[in-house]
């Protein structure tokens, strides 16, 4: 089977602004336009003000470091829960804003962004799940998400979907499935479930409250299989002492995602609940996902990548 793909180019535009966050194009309403991921040549869009980083903010995430933190996972999945283990991936990058992939040579048109990069692994029976989900989130707080992207991976196949932030958000999904084939389509800008965890780790202060629009996370769209949307939800911030909790209910969906982490900097996730009801009639049934920490380390792990470095792993619990 061949697959044509064409690719509209704009004109060139030398205006690289330091704080933008995404990019416009022409309308495209198939996928047999190709993906749209990559615009070398799109305008940016309109600066955002900066917000100034905090000494403290500085010294933690620009040491040259990533924060690795495992998680012992019980994970519901076809009606059972299942035992794995999850991980987030907390480092700054730069960031190129037009073609919103990480640079290969950095420069000062490139903007930093804190990209979380989380895991899940589990097993269903006899065949594993692999998931993976990616943010690119700005440090300065005052965007949203200038990319996500999300990926399943299991022995039946593979998912896989990305959002760009341009004038409006771009979505390409990919499925096995023909009901969730190949699509294109666009949405306007909103609140994303995905960022609101780079939220936490910069200022959760910051974080939506009260009854809001949310798209929900990728992962959950596809896993649950629901149209990749806003939806109506309720969303509080609870402060305990030391312990902060994040709550969001979404009523028409069922599902309640509780996030809950240390109150002060550098605001550590140290665990998460996720409640939702699956299955129809007399089958369906809530079930309630968990992760508890296990671990955190800083490492420059891109450069520990030999057999020798393997015993870190057990440092993780892993």
């Amino acid at each position: 089977m061949k697959f044509k793909f064409t690719l509209t180019i704009y004109p060139a535009t030398l205006l690289f602004i330091l704080t933008a966050l995404s990019s416009c194009k022409k309308e495209t309403n198939s996928v047999k336009d190709g993906f749209v991921g990559n615009r070398k040549t799109a305008p940016t869009m309109v600066e955002a003000e900066k917000k100034s980083l905090s000494k403290e903010f500085k010294d933690y995430w620009y040491s040259g470091k990533a924060e690795i933190t495992s998680y012992k996972l019980e994970q519901a999945q076809y009606g059972e829960i299942r035992d794995g283990k999850a991980v987030l991936i907390f480092v700054t990058e730069p960031f190129m804003v037009d073609e919103q992939v990480k640079p290969d040579t950095p420069n000062a048109d490139h903007i930093s962004v804190l990209k979380l990069n989380s895991t899940k692994n589990f097993l269903t029976g006899i065949y594993p799940y692999s998931i993976m989900n990616s943010s690119f989130y700005p440090v300065y707080d005052n965007q949203h998400a200038i990319k996500l992207t999300s990926s399943v991976q299991e022995w039946c196949g593979q998912v896989f979907t990305q959002l760009n932030n341009r004038s409006q958000f771009e979505v390409n999904s990919y499925s096995y499935f023909e009901s969730e084939g190949d699509r294109y389509h666009k949405l306007e800008k909103g609140h994303l479930e995905n960022e609101l965890w780079n939220k936490i780790r910069i200022n959760p202060n910051n974080l939506p409250i009260g009854k809001i629009k949310i798209i929900p996370s990728l992962e959950y769209l596809r896993m649950a299989h629901k149209e990749l949307m806003p939806y109506e939800a309720n969303a509080n911030l609870t402060i305990t002492g030391g312990k902060s909790v994040y709550t969001i209910n979404y009523p028409t969906l069922e599902r309640e995602l509780s996030i809950s982490f240390s109150s002060s900097f550098p605001y550590s996730i140290e665990s998460w609940t996720e409640s939702y009801k699956s299955g129809s009639g007399k089958d369906s049934k809530t079930l309630t996902s968990k992760a508890l920490k296990i671990k955190t380390l800083k490492r420059a792990y891109w450069q520990e990548n030999k057999n020798s470095d393997v015993f870190l792993r057990d440092s993780l619990g892993l």
